[in-house]
């Protein structure tokens, strides 16, 4: 996903930066890196970046480093 194709789902959130970083446990600065690099897609408003919560959760579901089990049937 690039900077401009994120798709957000009707009445999203946007997160900051800082709130990002909470939830990923990482500095602001592996935040702005991974916007800056486009692997987390954001929007610019004014001079700072806002993400939509559902790409922020897409971004998590698709760089998990052990994919989620299946239940078997």
């Amino acid at each position: 996903m690039s900077r401009r194709n994120a798709s957000p789902v009707q009445g999203d959130q946007l997160m900051t930066a800082t709130e990002i970083a909470e939830m990923f446990r990482c500095s602001k600065m592996t935040v702005y890196r991974m916007i800056n690099s486009g692997d987390l897609p954001a929007v610019r408003i004014g001079r700072s970046f806002r993400v939509y919560r559902s790409v922020v959760k897409q971004h998590l579901r698709n760089s998990a480093a052990i994919p989620p089990q299946r239940k078997s049937e």
